[in-house]
Order: C-alpha cells, then structure tokens, then sequence
C-alpha cells in the first residue's frame, strides 16, 4: 500500500530531474546561440550578456554563407544521420525481436556477443574499416558513414529493445499467430508500436553521436562533395587563428536539428528511460 501511494511521487520526481538536467545540459547550448550574435569584441569581453545594440552583429553568418556549401554539408548530414537511424532501429528491432522471442541453442552467447559491441570501441578498427572501404570503393561516399555509424549503433539498439520486447505479453503475439498472422506482421503491427518508446531511447541516442562526429567524416569521406556539417564547420578553425563568429553561427544552426528532434522524441524518451522504474 504504501509502495503505490509513493510511486506517483516517485514518477514526479523522476520526471523533474529528467527535466532539470535538460535545462543543464542545454545552458552550453544557449551561450552558443547568443555568442553567435556578437561581434568578436563582445564575444571574448561579455560572454554571459544578452547581444544589444552594441554587441550585434551577424558577420558569422554572413561568413558562414560565403565560405563554403553550407546547405550541401547540413544536407549530408541528415541524410548519413536519417539513414543511419533507420537502419539501426530497423535491424537492431529485428534482432532484438529474435533474441528475445525465440529459444534456440546458443542464444545468450549471441546476445552477449552483439552486446560486445557497446564495450569495444569501433574506432579502434578505424585502419581496418578505411582498407575495408578502399577494397569496395566506396571512400568519399555517403554510404561508408551510412555503414560505420549503423555498425557502431547496433549492439547498444539490441541490448535495450531485447529487455523491452521481452515485456511484451506472450498470450498477445500467440492470439495473434491463432488468428493467422505472419511474424513479420506480429513485428511490425504488434510488437513495434508497444516498444516505441524504447525505440525513441535509441533513436536519441545514437542520433547525437553521428550529428557530431568528426572522426568518420574526416577520414572516410573528407571529399568537398561529401563533408559533413561538422567537417565542414573545420574550415574556420585554424592552426593559428580561428574565426570564432562563424564558428559559433555554424555550430548554432548545425545544434537547431538535433534539437528539434530531441523536442519530438522528448516525451518518448522519457518513457522509454522510466519505464519499469515505478511500479
């Protein structure tokens, strides 16, 4: 009894950290964002201060618009990134659905080998992946990225659906294997709208770390016509000056997407992260 009259407490609780550690984390993004607006003076002399009349200026935009394709960068990007989800959720669902469904000899060392991949580092086979890639001729392509970030996402996407498709009531797949059912209707009509919010955990997830990675594009695919948004950001930073206004106007506009989709999977996220915390 007592155990259910705290459990919405709890919930409550859960929810505000959650919320207060967003706000947190996005305090660094705000800086980025009105620094963006300032002449370099100001960026360097009030870094905490709202722009005004004085501190104005949009020359890193204005910057970032003439140097370089800026619209080509942000459009490889979302591409290597929406690619690269899809493909995860669609095979890491997949797999986890097998795992957790299906009883056959072998079946935890399998789960435990894919989940290797969480502990193991994929750039430590970065000499490895760049000869695998110069064999099949796809260095300078957005599909090398495609493949090594799908690759680096699947074991975490398959250790957290496994758990959540395994919570999935058996009497409810089996009722509808009695009505006929293939399996691969009972994964996509049935199984994978209940485990959306897991879904939206991964989804989240992975998404950040390939928005923002450097060290793929920089190596697999540094060609003008394939740099990604945060490859192609480097242009204004050098060895010895770094041209701060369009730096920061970049990372604003290339933070604005991520964002904007972090807001659309929020709700999702949540519950996927609380789920079997509150009873």
């Amino acid at each position: 009894m007592n155990q259910a009259r705290t459990s919405p407490f709890n919930a409550m609780a859960m929810h505000g950290a959650l919320i207060l550690y967003t706000l947190i984390a996005l305090f660094p993004v705000f800086i980025i964002l009105i620094n963006s607006f300032k002449s370099r003076k100001f960026i360097f002399r009030e870094p905490l201060a709202l722009p005004n009349a004085e501190s104005f200026s949009m020359i890193g935009y204005q910057t970032v618009m003439k140097q370089g394709d800026f619209f080509l960068y942000f459009q490889n990007s979302m591409i290597v990134t929406v690619a690269s989800l899809f493909f995860i959720l669609l095979f890491g669902a997949m797999a986890a659905f097998a795992l957790s469904e299906y009883r056959f000899r072998g079946n935890m060392i399998l789960g435990l080998y894919l989940a290797l991949g969480i502990m193991v580092p994929i750039r430590i086979g970065t000499v490895a992946i760049l000869e695998m890639m110069v064999s099949t001729g796809l260095v300078n392509t957005l599909w090398a990225l495609i493949l090594v970030y799908t690759a680096q996402g699947l074991p975490l996407a398959v250790f957290i659906l496994t758990e959540f498709m395994r919570q999935v009531s058996d009497d409810l797949k089996n009722a509808a294997r009695v009505d006929g059912l293939s399996e691969y209707t009972i994964f996509f009509r049935l199984v994978l709208p209940l485990v959306r919010p897991a879904l939206a955990t991964v989804a989240v997830f992975n998404m950040i770390p390939i928005w923002n990675d450097l060290w793929f594009p920089l190596i697999l695919a540094p060609a003008e016509e394939t740099k990604t948004l945060t490859l192609g950001s480097q242009v204004f930073i050098g060895q010895f000056v770094t041209d701060w206004n369009a730096v920061l106007s970049a990372l604003s506009m290339a933070i604005l997407p991520v964002l904007i989709l972090y807001v659309i999977f929020s709700r999702q996220l949540i519950r996927g992260l609380t789920s079997g915390a509150v009873k």
